[in-house]
């Protein structure tokens, strides 16, 4: 089965998933569908997740591959205990989740993601609902700092978020490039920087525009509820926001809580663990992999095995 983007940490994936021959995994954001592909080859049937219309052709081409091992839900992640009700599946042997925007979706300008070419300015995952321009154009000046400082890291979030309310004055953005033309003068220009003074602004407007932080803590949820005992849930994500909300949740699952001073009183036992860790840690993309892809350098891998414990937050 060819494969027409890569899949990051697709072994590692592989590994944390196994044994596949038989399983049951749902590939949560299936993408051009990578994942699924390689899970199929490796003996499991696959129920995909993803929100957005374009990667139907990539459905198809699954579909007429794997036949019924192969089932597709076109819905968002966070919403994985409904769509798998709704069709009738009681729990899974597996979850994977690739947080983040996909390469397919970076390489089409009309989607906006990327200031690399110069595109309407949308970035909308679901190609539904307000775009980035739309943000960038309504939301007042301490409501952009506060995206571009929290979901960007930026700290030159005010600076930024002025000019852009200065500009859009005399004329809306509605380009990429448009944007990340202001975006540079407002801080200066490039001034030998390895990466463009626009990429976390571009962040943090696809991360608002498309909920991604809230849609993965229910993502996580969701999992830990349809994973049965001995199911194992892996998660990759590519950037420090997302990798906390993961480390935290596998930190807060595991039991792996800080113990309390032995100079204070006693810390009451929490919930029973509904993870087990199989290693410390987040697994990072090898050398040989980042000369092959060198857009997988920030991903990092995190993985859990379902306990038997109830879930200790229901999905919403």
């Amino acid at each position: 089965m060819s494969q027409p983007h890569l899949s990051v940490l697709l072994d590692e994936v592989l590994v944390a998933l196994s044994p596949l021959e038989g399983a049951v995994i749902v590939d949560a954001t299936f993408g051009a569908g990578g994942y699924s592909r390689a899970l199929l080859e490796g003996g499991a049937s696959v129920i995909g997740f993803d929100r957005d219309p374009g990667v139907m052709p990539h459905v198809e081409a699954v579909k007429a591959q794997a036949g019924e091992r192969f089932r597709f839900i076109p819905r968002r992640f966070s919403e994985l205990a409904e769509g798998l009700e709704d069709a009738g599946v009681s729990g899974v042997d597996g979850v994977v989740m690739d947080i983040g925007v996909s390469s397919m979706q970076l390489d089409e300008a009309e989607r906006g993601f990327s200031f690399m070419r110069d595109g309407p300015l949308d970035m909308r995952m679901s190609q539904s609902g307000a775009t980035a321009a739309d943000l960038v154009n309504q939301a007042d000046e301490a409501e952009l700092a506060r995206i571009f400082y929290v979901y960007g890291e930026e700290r030159q979030s005010r600076r930024i978020a002025r000019r852009i309310v200065e500009r859009r004055t005399d004329q809306p953005f509605e380009t990429t490039l448009d944007l990340a033309a202001v975006v540079e003068r407002a801080l200066g220009g490039r001034k030998g920087a390895p990466t463009h003074p626009a990429t976390r602004v571009f962040q943090a407007l696809r991360i608002a525009v498309n909920e991604e932080l809230s849609e993965l803590e229910q993502g996580l949820d969701a999992a830990e509820a349809v994973l049965k005992p001995g199911g194992r849930l892996a998660v990759v994500t590519f950037h420090s926001l997302e990798d906390r909300i993961v480390k935290r949740f596998f930190t807060e699952r595991g039991g792996l809580k800080p113990q309390g001073s032995r100079h204070a009183p006693p810390v009451a036992a929490g919930p029973e663990p509904t993870f087990h860790l199989p290693h410390k840690g987040a697994r990072e993309p090898s050398v040989q992999e980042l000369a092959a892809n060198p857009r997988a350098r920030s991903a990092r891998l995190r993985a859990g095995v379902r306990t038997d414990a109830p879930a200790l937050r229901a999905a919403a």
